[in-house]
């Protein structure tokens, strides 16, 4: 396992390409960096005209987005030919938010208080207007194979939701939701069904076909706070719904009722199920002394606990708003064998479940908050992220805890994974550095776990 240097980072917006060939992030300077994955050198450097905040990839890798949305601004910069630019002013208007559409030739723009988004063409200069979009947590979303655009709207003080057609960006289907305040959308990985959630006050979960027939409705429960974090299995077979009762339903993609549910208790007793507990390993002197000078940052290696455990709980604060209680985050593997979950009420664990058998697999306990996991989109292989200065990698095969070298204190606040798998970006606060998971001889980086586990 190898690092890269560190570079410099503002915002945490380091992306890879969607070939996962180049990595971007813009600087201190407002510029944005564009490196490659293999040896790290700087491709180019682009000068934007304010600070960015947003970076955004076409889905062919070839155009950059930069969105200033304190100016109004988005500019586009192109990898193949480096003296093209476009830029695009919103003016009046203001500017929240800015996305490509699948085909990587229209951007879409969304004005201040929501009031419209702006369809922009890169090939023909031509604008669309779409009216009506809805502020919450997730209100676009494209279908997989980039042929349809689902949208939530507001109007007369009702939800809604609109299909296009992202060809030509003629409306499809339009349909009111039966939710009191929808916070979310998102279609299947297949683009037949799309997902609709409704506000954390109201439990409601609703399915929708392409045409705009309502399948199905599905409530675990009333009077309490409700739906936190939905995740659709890149098989399209289940739908993880997380909640504020620290339960995860998982609902069946044939009949969409609850297939099972899982809990996420204090205290471990199955004995099935592997309990990995981060332990801190100090090295010691000829005299069994503690090593001087102190190391940068004591190493850690993980120990597998007898069951039963008990693992660390907080206690939300009851007067305050967004309680740290509930499942707030969802994510399947790419082979849709397993589901990673953090209950935000046991913030130092990441529990791994089966999706084969429905039941807990793997429960992986940190010394520090969960800060960000994510699954290595080639293999089932998870890596952690806890604010310290190292990351975690888990497979099935075992799991191991990687220092990350370099001086200071280089503090993993996020990651993210290229679509090859073979690289993981470490993202802290102002900087970045890329782990390279190949050894020199080809072998994966899991591969040597006896001596880590």
């Amino acid at each position: 396992m190898n690092f890269s240097e560190v570079f410099k980072l503002s915002n945490q917006l380091c992306k890879f390409s969607p070939d996962g060939k180049y990595l971007s992030g813009p600087g201190v300077s407002a510029l944005l960096i564009v490196s490659t994955t293999t040896h790290v050198p700087i491709l180019q450097l682009y000068s934007c005209l304010d600070q960015i905040q947003h970076v955004e990839w076409s889905a062919d890798s070839l155009f950059i987005l930069c969105a200033m949305y304190k100016r109004g601004l988005v500019q586009v910069w192109s990898l193949e030919q480096p003296e093209w630019h476009c830029r695009i002013d919103e003016g009046s208007a203001g500017l929240v938010a800015s996305c490509w559409s699948p085909d990587g030739r229209h951007i879409l723009n969304t004005t201040e208080f929501h009031l419209r988004i702006t369809v922009w063409s890169l090939c023909t200069k031509s604008v669309s207007y779409i009216k009506y979009p809805k502020a919450c947590q997730q209100g676009i979303t494209f279908s997989r194979d980039g042929r349809y655009l689902a949208l939530a709207e507001r109007r007369d003080c009702k939800d809604y939701v609109s299909i296009f057609v992202c060809s030509d960006w003629q409306l499809l289907r339009h349909f009111d939701t039966d939710t009191q305040d929808l916070a979310g959308i998102e279609w299947a990985p297949n683009g037949c069904v799309l997902a609709a959630w409704d506000t954390c006050l109201e439990y409601k979960v609703l399915l929708y076909s392409l045409d705009g027939r309502l399948l199905a409705t599905y409530c675990a429960y009333e009077w309490s706070l409700g739906i936190k974090s939905v995740a659709w299995s890149p098989s399209s077979q289940f739908l993880a719904v997380g909640s504020y009762d620290g339960k995860v339903r998982i609902l069946n993609h044939v009949t969409w009722k609850m297939l099972t549910e899982f809990g996420h208790p204090a205290a471990i007793s199955d004995p099935r199920v592997v309990v990995y507990k981060e332990a801190e390993k100090s090295p010691r002197g000829a005299l069994g002394r503690p090593a001087c000078p102190p190391p940068r940052a004591a190493e850690s290696k993980y120990e597998i606990a007898a069951v039963p455990v008990s693992l660390q709980t907080l206690k939300p604060a009851a007067d305050r708003a967004n309680p740290k209680i509930g499942v707030g985050a969802l994510a399947f593997s790419p082979d849709s064998y397993f589901l990673a979950t953090r209950n935000d009420n046991v913030p130092n664990a990441v529990w791994v479940w089966d999706m084969q058998k429905l039941r807990l697999f793997v429960v992986l306990e940190q010394l520090g908050p969960v800060r960000s996991f994510q699954w290595d989109p080639q293999q089932p292989r998870l890596a952690i992220c806890s604010g310290g200065s190292k990351v975690y990698l888990w497979s099935p095969a075992g799991c191991m805890s990687v220092q990350v070298p370099g001086e200071g204190d280089f503090q993993v606040l996020s990651l993210c994974w290229p679509v090859t798998g073979d690289a993981l970006a470490l993202l802290s606060k102002d900087h970045f550095c890329l782990c390279f998971l190949e050894t020199e001889d080809g072998a994966d980086a899991l591969g040597q776990l006896g001596d880590h586990t």
